[in-house]
């Protein structure tokens, strides 16, 4: 395969890659692929005699008129107004992609190229002479380009040196003479590495334009790629250091037009929370600078030798004389001829190196337009980013169940052996898109759903009738069970029942069954859950304007309250709290002619005070809730009081719940660190000094064991909590944020919130969240088939016990990862099960389970562990450990296990499934190729790698937020999307090609657009024309473009048409709303924009992806020798 179009990989990862160029990419995330066919699947057979259709999702949204956007129909995405976003600069991807699934079919390595394929070779010497004709025919050429070893003597491709993390010369010898570090695509089954190309071949070229170049599904090899020698001190501890190279000065100077000068700047990101700027400063803070801010600075070091910095559009076809790619390696013997004199250091060519960009086109060209029917055990699914339709054929749809293999060890001494984990990423109510169908609601009547006698796994596709289907042998335990008479049917001619199409649960991957009484609380029927709006009116909250806006928005989405698919209105009641100090309660009954409020100033022993009148119908009393929330914002206008409780407040809410015997949600509107005294009080324990040493952990920990013990409480009684914050200061999040993650609730957080830039954002995301489907009282709980056990769970919820993941609320944004381990050996003929069963109420107060079996093939042969990895589930898992990992160890503990962990995991498979080859050359599967860059992005996040200008509420949000990530979030929230907008086609709805993570992909003429889940930047050159800068901002020059702008002008012309459409595809893929940012080059902003440029090296001593891959090769030599 051609160098730089790299053999396919698995899902992209997280973090951008130092700038590979010249790929035009698909962008990625749920949007449609032109000319892919929307193949339009029926119900299952159309509704079946013997159970109901599906009803639409209880929350299906509605949007409020406020929103401008026409209710879409039940089940639908949401539409872009009703993301809700919170505030980090990284996001959550919502949407699934899946992953990389059956190896796309590649031409043999043979094969020769298209004529005219083959890039001109230039040579890479110091002299930058050309060589003739090329010395190696050209069907070594081919072979090359086509993704063989190339060998490459020392003198015409040597190693890159002191690549990673010291720049010393290697010491003779240390480098293998025959391919010095390829990067081979080499296929488990593959002979010995192809002809090995010798002398000046180039590193890699981008193809001439529009060319295709026939890619090798081999495994992966980095051309060129020796990483330092041991001797260049490169151990574990020189890895990047946690401090980073200093910081740029903040460069004060005049505001630009349209800045604000006073105020916390307009362009924080979504996550981020620095102090507002004083007044001197130019929308710009002092002290902590803008939050999310470590992007590559500008290099501190005086540049090597050679190593001038890139400029802009260096990357053509025919490279001459390369400012960052030097000659030969300094000091490297030249293998077999006079040395001659040393030419300086070579930096490894970034488009030779695997690019997510091309994986991600390569799954979508291959993978888009067919539909992914799930009747084959262990099939990989397309990748998160491929916009694919599914058809469930008896496994659970990639949406709700994605794997880190599909593929699992026989025995855990392989599993061992590889380090590759096995777990799976559970998204139990996720969304579909409108073409395909809902899980099917079986009602078995009184006598529920039939289950195994001995593990009470439920029926499914892959139980075993017998005796003419009198009885069934279990699939999981193998326990034998009498059929119950009513369920009783005959067998064909197979031994297949012959209602097998007509029951869902004997022919679908996901269903759901009608629960009875029996799996209810106290055996009785739940009442419908309760939505209490509990708002904080201390001083900061009114003075914002945050009080009017939440009072005046909440009149219009009461309406909105998500509702069983066909009934005319939600079953949902309401209640209102406002609090400071003191707790008050509102009564609302329909019977009064104004509501009534009660204080409760007994904030140490909280109790509600009313019981009739507080949770009441809306429609019933709608008058009265009108005109109690005209009144709050003016009963507290003239409010001195500076100081709030909290944990009373969810006391309340759960008491009030308690009181009403139902489930429900508590939507929490705060806005300080919780200093009144009463019970859950905290203290400001915020110390940036902690950072870097063991005691960092702390900061990540609840300050008391107060909230924990009130998680359980509300997890009892089904109450979840929805966080909604808005801080000027520290906060506390690691503690506040404890209920809402152990109750299943979510977290949102606006730091310096202002009405005028912030408000559309808020009010997106209260939407979406109050109207979202959301599953009451939940339990969750894991079966597997014999020789594998759920060992370790991740995500927002509370367990009791080994086995029941418990949540008071599950919606249809979160995640829950579980690791699996082996308890006994597997055979590969009967593969592996997985069957997730949750049990909760809907929102009508309907009990309910719902049911996702999955079927695994298990191996004997390491390499087809290997093929059938799916990379992105992978970070996933891996983030999340780390994440967690955080709460017990130091960070930097941390880190070293996950690089640790990942180099075993490629050494293993270098030393078990490649073919034999140099030391010199980084082989990587071709499943796994993206692992490295995306790791690095891992290592580089604001939790393991903070910047001085991240916030520890930051952090600790942001740990939170990830851990309920699907994997399209994780997705784009390590590796950023990154769009040229002005590439884009005005005529047509796709998306530009993305390009990769790196400043040396930026134009200073182009105007590029980078989202992450959590932000959304636009980036301007300084370059860029005036006509488009009048067309897309509405101002005549560049300096007049203001970075205060919250939402793109509304201009009629198609470009303007174009970009806002684009911003509001990409919004509508999320689950928050994405907070918009204008950075203008060369503005204080940059480098906030900077940091999610991940390829690069970070600001706070992160590596870039060309490093990394030399310190991971390093790692891997090490384990290998």
């Amino acid at each position: 395969m051609s160098v730089n179009q790299q053999a396919h990989a698995g899902p992209p990862y997280g973090q951008p890659q130092p700038g590979y160029q010249g790929y035009q990419q698909p962008a990625y995330g749920g949007q449609s692929l032109p000319g892919a066919p929307q193949s339009q699947y029926g119900a299952y057979n159309g509704p079946m005699p013997g159970y109901q259709q599906p009803v639409p999702p209880q929350g299906s949204l509605r949007a409020p008129p406020t929103s401008g956007a026409p209710p879409p129909a039940s089940g639908a995405s949401h539409p872009s107004g009703h993301v809700a976003y919170s505030q980090f600069e990284h996001g959550d991807v919502q949407n699934g992609i899946p992953a990389s699934a059956a190896p796309m079919q590649r031409p043999p390595a043979s094969q020769p190229f298209l004529p005219g394929s083959a890039p001109t070779p230039v040579s890479q010497m110091s002299t930058f002479q050309q060589y003739g004709p090329p010395q190696a025919s050209v069907q070594q050429l081919r072979n090359h380009m086509a993704g063989m070893t190339i060998g490459s003597t020392a003198a015409s491709a040597p190693p890159p040196a002191g690549l990673g993390y010291a720049s010393v010369p290697p010491v003779s010898g240390n480098f293998s003479a025959t391919g010095s570090g390829l990067y081979t695509p080499s296929s488990a089954s593959q002979g010995p590495p192809l002809t090995s190309v010798s002398q000046g071949l180039p590193l890699a070229q981008p193809p001439f334009p529009g060319q295709t170049i026939p890619t090798q599904r081999l495994p992966t090899q980095v051309p060129g790629f020796t990483p330092p020698p041991p001797s260049t001190g490169v151990g574990p501890s020189s890895y990047p250091p946690t401090t980073g190279a200093p910081r740029p000065p903040a460069m004060p100077g005049p505001p630009l037009p349209g800045q604000t000068v006073a105020g916390p700047p307009s362009s924080q990101p979504n996550h981020v929370s620095s102090p507002p700027p004083p007044s001197t400063m130019a929308g710009l803070h002092p002290g902590p600078p803008m939050s999310g801010l470590h992007g590559p600075p500008p290099p501190t070091h005086p540049p090597q030798p050679g190593y001038q910095m890139q400029q802009n559009g260096s990357f053509g076809q025919m490279r001459g004389p390369q400012p960052n790619y030097g000659g030969a390696y300094p000091g490297a013997p030249n293998y077999g001829s006079p040395p001659g004199p040393p030419p300086p250091p070579k930096r490894l060519d970034p488009d030779s190196i695997p690019s997510p960009i091309q994986v991600i086109e390569d799954d979508r060209n291959n993978r888009g337009s067919e539909p992914f029917v799930t009747g084959v055990r262990g099939q990989v699914p397309p990748l998160v980013t491929t916009n694919f339709m599914v058809k469930d054929q008896g496994n659970a749809s990639p949406r709700y169940i994605r794997c880190t293999s599909y593929n699992i060890p026989c025995t855990s001494d392989m599993a061992k052996q590889s380090q590759v984990p096995l777990a799976a990423v559970i998204k139990p109510l996720a969304t579909l898109p409108p073409e395909e169908t809902l899980p099917y609601l079986v009602d078995h009547g009184e006598s529920g759903p039939v289950r195994c006698n001995r593990c009470k796994a439920y029926m499914c596709p892959f139980m075993q009738f017998i005796e003419g289907g009198r009885r069934f042998q279990c699939c999981f335990c193998s326990c034998v069970t009498e059929v119950p008479p009513h369920y009783f049917q005959h067998l064909d001619h197979t031994g297949k029942r012959v209602d097998f199409y007509d029951r869902p649960e004997l022919s679908l991957g996901s269903y759901e069954f009608l629960a009875t009484v029996d799996y209810c609380k106290n055996n009785k029927f739940p009442s419908p859950p309760a939505f209490i709006f509990m708002i904080d009116v201390s001083y900061n909250a009114v003075k914002s304007g945050l009080v009017r806006l939440i009072c005046e928005e909440l009149k219009s989405l009461l309406d909105y309250l998500p509702r069983e698919g066909n009934m005319e209105e939600s079953a949902i009641r309401v209640g209102f709290v406002t609090y400071n100090k003191v707790l008050h309660f509102y009564n609302v009954k329909s019977s009064l002619a104004q509501p009534q409020m009660m204080v409760v100033s007994d904030v140490a022993d909280m109790f509600v005070p009313l019981l009739d009148g507080f949770l009441v119908n809306v429609n019933e009393s709608r008058t009265v809730i009108a005109s109690l929330l005209d009144q709050i914002p003016e009963m507290f206008a003239d409010t001195r009081e500076t100081e709030t409780v909290f944990a009373p407040v969810i006391q309340a809410g759960l008491e009030a719940l308690k009181a009403a015997e139902c489930a429900g949600k508590l939507f929490i509107f705060h806005t300080s660190l919780p200093i009144a005294e009463a019970p859950g009080k905290l203290k400001n324990r915020d110390d940036r000094k902690l950072i870097n040493t063991d005691k960092e952990k702390t900061l990540f920990q609840p300050q008391t064991s107060f909230y924990s013990n009130l998680a359980k409480d509300c997890v009892a009684q089904g109450c979840c909590v929805d966080l909604f914050l808005f801080p000027n200061q520290y906060l506390d999040v690691a503690t506040l944020g404890v209920v809402p993650y152990q109750t299943g609730g979510s977290i949102y957080k606006y730091a310096y919130f202002q009405l005028e830039t912030d408000q559309y954002r808020f009010l997106n995301d209260l939407r979406r969240d109050v109207q979202k489907e959301v599953g009451f009282d939940a339990v969750m709980r894991v079966r597997t088939s014999t020789g594998i056990r759920a060992t370790d769970f991740f995500g927002a919820f509370y367990m009791s016990n080994t086995t029941d993941v418990e949540m008071a609320g599950l919606d249809c944004d979160k995640t829950i990862t579980v690791e699996f381990k082996h308890d006994d050996k597997l055979s590969e003929d009967s593969g592996a099960l997985l069957q997730c069963a949750l049990l909760y109420t809907s929102c009508a107060g309907q009990r309910r389970l719902r049911i996702h079996n999955l079927s695994l093939n298990c191996c004997t042969q390491l390499a087809d562990l290997y093929r059938n990895c799916e990379t992105d589930t992978l970070i996933n898992y891996l983030a999340k450990y780390a994440y967690r990992g955080v709460l017990s160890s130091p960070v930097k503990t941390v880190r070293d296990a996950l690089i640790n962990q990942c180099a075993q995991i490629l050494a293993c498979y270098r030393k078990n499934c490649a073919s034999p080859s140099s030391a010199g050359q980084l082989i990587l599967p071709e499943c796994m190729k993206l692992l490295p860059v995306y790791l690095n992005c891992v290592l580089k996040s604001d939790v393991l790698q903070p910047g001085p200008e991240v916030t520890t509420d930051d952090r600790a949000y942001i740990r939170q937020l990830v851990t309920s990530m699907d994997v399209a979030e994780t997705n784009v929230f390590f590796y950023p999307r990154l769009l040229p907008l002005t590439k884009a086609d005005v005529d047509s709805d796709s998306l530009p090609a993305a390009i990769r993570n790196s400043e040396e992909r930026l134009s200073k003429g182009d105007i590029y657009l980078l989202e992450n889940g959590l932000n959304i930047f636009v980036w301007v050159g300084v370059n860029v024309q005036q006509g488009l800068i009048q067309n897309l901002f509405g101002v005549s020059s560049f300096s007049q473009i203001s970075n205060a702008l919250s939402t793109l002008p509304v201009l009629e012309n198609p470009f303007s048409k174009k970009v806002r459409s684009i911003v509001d595809m990409l919004q509508g893929q999320r689950s928050r709303y994405m907070k918009l940012i204008i950075v203008k080059q060369e503005d204080k902003l940059e480098m906030l924009f900077k940091h999610f440029l991940v390829e690069d090296k970070s600001l706070s001593g992160g590596a870039s992806y060309v490093d990394f891959l030399c310190h991971m090769h390093k790692e891997i030599r090490q384990l290998l020798s």
